[in-house]
């Protein structure tokens, strides 16, 4: 382990973007350089890990440039905070003191020395600022991976300084985090290709350095939670995190990264992630359902459905402008394909401002999923971040099958469609067959308001695209098209995904869509317009009852009965706060508060884990053995073929394993 404590005697080499003239990385926007603060932060803890001393004299100087762009005005508010960018000379972004921290704070706590006298005052003055800044921010905990940056900083920024309030700040806002989350099963920002990373490596940098063994324990259960879902997500076919997604950039959303599994893979050899999470990915049965909650309190759940021939995941609410609320992943001889939605508005679409390269969601979604079958419902969001909604030309929920060229054939009410443009009459389903699968698609009741509002299929920019049109004529504002409406402006469609191999032809596909019965109903009792969906037919049901006046979601039913808000359902892995959780042939007896068991089939290994702040008996139960603790708080019981080890707070007594050695 030398190496991670020598420094080399060989400088690093730099990277290409580097401008000498700044000390700081580049990127390129619109011709012209520009120079991000957390960039030039990042390179510096690099350049002082690898700790050369050509490396040294320049880390120097590309601290200078960061500190150059901290605001020290003591009038400001934003005062200790970083700017974004250079060029902007000024705080634009209040996450940016988060990022910076996330790479000055380690790089001190495990490399101070090598710095200059000058060099550390500078360095650990500039982090104090930086955490009044975050501390006066005091972002919200439903944001998760800012919420975590920033708690992961002030405890660690606290141990750096020897500043106990910051520390003791740091201590309080994790433990909100983790009963925030243990109130609903998942972190808010879910399943996110792009934050989850940012989250976990701030996890990382905890559970390395944190001097207090309780908090590294806190942090390691955290992280073997946090990693049971995304191993749960990543679909073994694809390697790719399935749906929905939280938060997606336009090129993660077209699977343009590198496959998902491979980071998950990366932090499970280096220890971040237990190495059991591994089963996770690769133990899954060939049709598996994932059921989570994000946010209780908003209505918000999650669910996906993995196949042998495609992901397929759909969340309640959307989290933001960037969610991919209803997302298919399916087989293709190249890269896999994907299905995704948006509700756009004035016929936007990839470069428009003021999204950009991305394909920003208009809408807010609410929907149900029932194995491969789907409702979803959009309207158009009243407001857009923080610019005031313009008045617009159309508004339409827009189904994507990402790359045309890959689209074999097309079905409107049965019959080929050769050409494009389509107009696709009312009732009609629409069914298209692209690599391993079959996707249909019912458009359901709309708001039909102004000149004409058709169904149209076509080819744009080299995607097959649905548009759904609720309302297309002259500029109208936001909220008189919501009052046109009766309520909310609204769309809503039936979405189905099956296995190529589950119909005979894409035709006989079509005809068992279409056979189902397809009922809305609105209702209006003291102001509030409340409209019922529903899709039945011999093999499934689905429906949902939504307050179109407040746009809230009031129940959500399959055949089986209403659905309810799981911390995490699978039939590999369970958590909830009953004080008993199953999963095979396992069970766990614990306090009841949030405890989890995972239990990959054919392994041996059984994985139980309680979260509660307050010590409480344990027994896990697995078969020809156990493990009985007589208290213990936050922490994880792996069984591992009869050896067993226990990595707990506050553990009371000494175990007791029957069948089994304790490690």
């Amino acid at each position: 382990m030398l190496v991670t404590v020598l420094a080399a005697t060989i400088a690093l080499t730099l990277p290409s973007d580097f401008d000498p003239d700044m000390n700081m990385r580049y990127k390129v926007r619109g011709g012209e350089r520009i120079h991000e603060v957390k960039d030039a932060a990042n390179l510096a803890r690099r350049l002082v890990e690898n700790g050369a001393p050509d490396d040294i004299t320049l880390a120097v100087k590309v601290l200078d440039a960061v500190f150059k762009c901290q605001e020290l005005d003591e009038e400001d508010p934003r005062r200790g905070n970083y700017w974004w960018v250079y060029e902007n000379g000024r705080v634009t972004d209040p996450n940016a003191a988060d990022f910076c921290l996330s790479a000055l704070v380690p790089m001190m706590l495990e490399h101070e020395n090598r710095l200059p006298e000058t060099a550390r005052q500078r360095t650990r003055e500039s982090i104090r600022l930086a955490l009044e800044s975050v501390a006066r921010r005091n972002v919200t905990q439903l944001y998760t991976n800012i919420a975590v940056k920033a708690f992961v900083n002030t405890i660690l920024g606290g141990q750096l300084l020897g500043d106990e309030a910051f520390s003791t700040q740091g201590q309080k806002k994790f433990i909100s985090w983790m009963q925030l989350t243990d109130t609903n099963g998942i972190p808010a920002e879910y399943s996110s290709p792009t934050y989850y990373r940012v989250t976990i490596r701030a996890l990382r940098d905890l559970a390395r350095l944190a001097k207090d063994e309780d908090t590294r324990i806190r942090t390691r259960t955290a992280l073997a939670r946090l990693g049971l879902t995304k191993a749960l997500h990543i679909h073994p076919q694809t390697e790719r995190l399935s749906g929905p997604h939280s938060r997606s950039y336009q090129g993660t959303t077209l699977l343009k990264a590198t496959p998902e599994r491979t980071p998950l893979e990366t932090w499970i050899q280096d220890g971040t992630f237990p190495d059991w999470l591994t089963e996770a990915m690769t133990r899954q049965p060939d049709v598996m359902e994932i059921h989570e909650t994000p946010v209780k309190q908003m209505n918000g759940t999650i669910s996906t459905r993995h196949t042998l021939s495609y992901s397929f995941g759909l969340a309640t609410r959307e989290y933001g402008s960037q969610s991919n609320v209803l997302l298919t992943h399916y087989l293709r001889p190249t890269t896999p394909g994907v299905i995704y939605t948006r509700f756009l508005t004035d016929d936007k679409w990839f470069g428009s401002r003021p999204f950009g390269s991305d394909l920003r969601d208009e809408g807010q979604f609410t929907g149900v999923q029932n194995a491969g079958s789907a409702i979803g419902i959009y309207t158009l969001r009243r407001g857009f971040g923080r610019r005031k909604p313009r008045p617009i030309l159309s508004a339409k929920a827009t189904i994507i099958w990402a790359d045309r060229s890959g689209v074999e054939e097309i079905l409107v009410g049965g019959k080929p469609v050769d050409e494009l443009p389509f107009t696709v009459p009312e009732g009609e389903t629409i069914v298209v067959t692209a690599g391993s699968v079959m996707s249909a698609v019912r458009p359901l009741v709309r708001s039909k308001l102004g000149e004409d509002t058709p169904i149209r299929l076509e080819e744009r920019a080299g995607d097959l695209v649905l548009d759904i049109d609720t309302y297309r004529g002259e500029e109208m504002a936001h909220d008189a098209l919501h009052e046109a409406s009766g309520g909310r402006v609204h769309c809503a469609f039936y979405f189905e995904v099956a296995g190529r191999s589950e119909f005979a032809t894409a035709r006989a596909f079509s005809e068992v869509v279409s056979s189902g019965r397809d009922q809305w109903d609105t209702t209006t009792h003291d102001s509030t317009t409340t409209l019922s969906l529903g899709y039945t037919r011999e093999d499934r049901a689905l429906g949902l009852d939504l307050d179109l006046t407040k746009w809230e979601l009031k129940r959500r039913w399959t055949e089986s009965g209403d659905l309810g808000f799981p911390m995490l359902e699978s039939s590999i892995a369970r958590q909830n706060r009953d004080g008993y959780v199953e999963v095979g042939d396992a069970t766990l007896t614990c306090g009841k508060e949030a405890g989890w068991l995972f239990s990959p089939p054919g392994t041996g290994k059984y994985v139980a884990a309680y979260h509660g702040l307050k010590p409480a008996p344990l027994k896990l139960t697995v078969p020809n053995g156990s493990v009985e603790i007589s208290a213990m708080g936050t922490g994880t019981v792996v069984w591992d073929n009869g050896e067993v080890t226990i990595d707990v707070i506050d553990l009371e007594g000494e175990p007791i394993v029957i069948g089994g050695t304790l490690k």
